[in-house]
């Protein structure tokens, strides 16, 4: 049996490193087939299989890391740190482990970093990218991320404004007997980005934004028309555009702007006889070497756990249903 000794630097409490009960400590035991022995402030890890016992100390010391740097490791960003680490091979040096990859990147003088690889090469994209289309699932951090991000370009002075947009769906309703305003009717549709900029902006600001018009959140439909420069641009729930209003907002972008599409091509509201926009641009500008395509999956789901099983069992189901198909 080999033994392997892990002593924890000064500060590391045991308990905030594996949690209530030794519960993420009991967790890699079960995964890697190891034995963790906690005595003071030593860490022992006991097994048969040496390369188990490496890849055990390696998630270990990314926990001891994130840590002492004051980051609290939550549930599903701990399953996903182990889930990358037996991904990869023990002799893999590329990787240095999850924090070490996407630590670097962040927004908002650090409040906001990614908390998955996907997540951090979709942020980078965002960065280095016009236009960029985030196809995935939900709970990826799709809309939130690139809000952040967003956020960021304007406090830095990159732009002069940002415009969110998304189409509204009339799930089932019909707007027309809706009471109100156009805007009353859709301001439910848009409720989720206004969420997101609550978090990042305080609230008497945002709404000395809203009334200069530094930032809106409007329909789709009142696009048409317009020439955005200067601009920070996200069209969420893309998926839920016709081919026909697809076409008619990438062309509304102006000099000096991003945009960001952000989708879920597995969550589409349109009648079956309506194309979505979002899946056909795939096709239509896959290549345009200047346009960013990122994609998450369920591996990047930052929700309760929950929703990642969610999403698996919905996406094996679909793909039995095709194949009865054929």
């Amino acid at each position: 049996m080999a033994v392997r000794k892990l002593s924890l630097p000064m500060g590391v409490e045991v308990a905030e490193l594996f949690g209530e009960y030794d519960r993420k400590a009991k967790y890699i035991q079960k995964k890697l087939d190891v034995r963790i022995s906690i005595i003071g402030n030593e860490i022992w890890i006991k097994g048969e299989d040496g390369n188990g016992i490496d890849i055990a100390e390696k998630i270990v010391d990314e926990l001891v890391q994130m840590s002492r740097d004051g980051h609290l490791v939550e549930w599903r960003e701990f399953e996903y740190i182990v889930d990358q680490h037996l991904q990869h091979d023990e002799d893999d040096d590329s990787f240095k482990g999850v924090y070490n990859e996407v630590k670097e990147t962040t927004l908002l003088s650090n409040r906001i970093r990614p908390k998955t690889i996907g997540q951090k090469n979709y942020m980078e994209t965002m960065k280095e990218r016009e236009l960029v289309f985030s196809i995935g699932p939900a709970g990826t951090g799709k809309t939130y991320l690139a809000v952040a991000m967003a956020v960021d370009f304007l406090k830095s002075g990159k732009v002069q404004r940002i415009i969110l947009t998304r189409p509204a769906v009339e799930a089932g309703e019909k707007l027309g007997y809706l009471p109100g305003t156009l805007l009353d009717k859709v301001d439910p549709y848009l409720r989720p980005l206004y969420d997101a900029l609550m978090e990042m902006i305080p609230a008497e600001k945002l709404s000395y934004y809203r009334d200069s018009s530094i930032i809106e959140v409007v329909p789709l439909a009142y696009m048409r028309g317009r020439t955005l420069n200067n601009s920070f641009i996200i069209l969420d729930e893309a998926q839920n555009t016709t081919y026909q209003q697809m076409k008619m907002f990438l062309t509304r972008i102006g000099f000096g702007s991003r945009v960001v599409v952000t989708g879920d091509i597995t969550q589409i509201d349109l009648p079956r006889d309506s194309g979505s926009g979002l899946v056909v641009v795939q096709r239509v500008l896959k290549s345009v070497p200047t346009i960013g395509f990122s994609y998450l999956t369920d591996q990047d789901v930052v929700r309760n756990p929950l929703v990642k099983d969610i999403i698996k069992a919905y996406d094996e189901y679909e793909r039995e249903e095709k194949t009865e198909e054929k």
